[in-house]
């Protein structure tokens, strides 16, 4: 599945699942913006994909800001000359039962992984409908699919995200654009890590599978999508979560 000579940019990149999709894409031959929120966390990932001898560029973005997106592919193509994979990575978290949750954390949750998801999509599709080839892939969540209590604004935001993925996906097929999700399951990340043992177990018992997936896992599927194994694959929601949503 190489990706020799193609560029691709990772959002929210600094740790967990996106670190991973970076570290993966980069280790298949392409060049990877990292972004983050901070100066640090994107150049933390980039160093190590420069330091295993691969080529990135750190780029700080806000993405639910358009002028900040805009600026993070101007960036892009002034370092590689192109952009060939987009990963919508970039999330945050306010959980909070429906009857308790303020209106400022709704909108954040849904300006960041919904707007966010949008804004980088809608930079993206100017430049591949111009090449005429790119590979999207929006990192979306079991949730979505699902559901889950104290996460409304989070599932509204994944189950957005999508809709928004088969929607674009009609629109860029001729040319030649694919535009795809992975919905994770319970990943083992440093949130999973601060759970205690009996909501640990408690979560496993609910995958059949009978353990939490890795952050390789998503970078897996993620690489499988960008790549030309999957050229003929657009509009799809892939699951990756052990079985626990079918």
């Amino acid at each position: 599945m190489g990706l020799n000579g193609q560029v691709a940019i990772v959002t929210g990149a600094s740790r967990g699942i996106g670190r991973a999709i970076a570290l993966k894409l980069a280790q298949e031959g392409a060049a990877v913006v990292v972004t983050a929120t901070s100066e640090q966390g994107a150049a933390k990932t980039a160093d190590e994909i420069v330091a295993a001898g691969g080529k990135a560029l750190a780029v700080k973005v806000d993405v639910s800001v358009v002028a900040e997106v805009e600026n993070l592919f101007k960036k892009s193509v002034e370092a590689f000359g192109k952009v060939d994979i987009l990963v919508n990575n970039a999330g945050i978290t306010k959980d909070g039962l429906l009857l308790r949750m303020k209106e400022e954390d709704w909108d954040a949750v849904l300006d960041v992984n919904l707007k966010g998801c949008f804004n980088c999509t809608r930079e993206a599709a100017k430049l591949m409908s111009k090449a005429r080839y790119g590979r999207i892939v929006n990192v979306s969540s079991v949730v979505g699919e699902m559901g889950n209590p104290g996460q409304a604004n989070y599932c509204a935001s994944k189950a957005g995200m999508i809709g928004l993925t088969k929607s674009v996906a009609r629109e860029l097929a001729r040319r030649n654009v694919t535009v795809n999700a992975v919905t994770p399951g319970f990943i083992e990340t440093d949130m999973t890590a601060e759970l205690s043992d009996k909501t640990r177990e408690g979560l496993q018992e609910q995958i059949p599978m009978g353990r939490l997936g890795s952050a390789d896992d998503i970078a897996g599927s993620v690489l499988f999508l960008v790549s030309d194994a999957a050229a003929y694959i657009t509009g799809h929601v892939l699951s990756v979560n052990g079985g626990m949503y079918m």
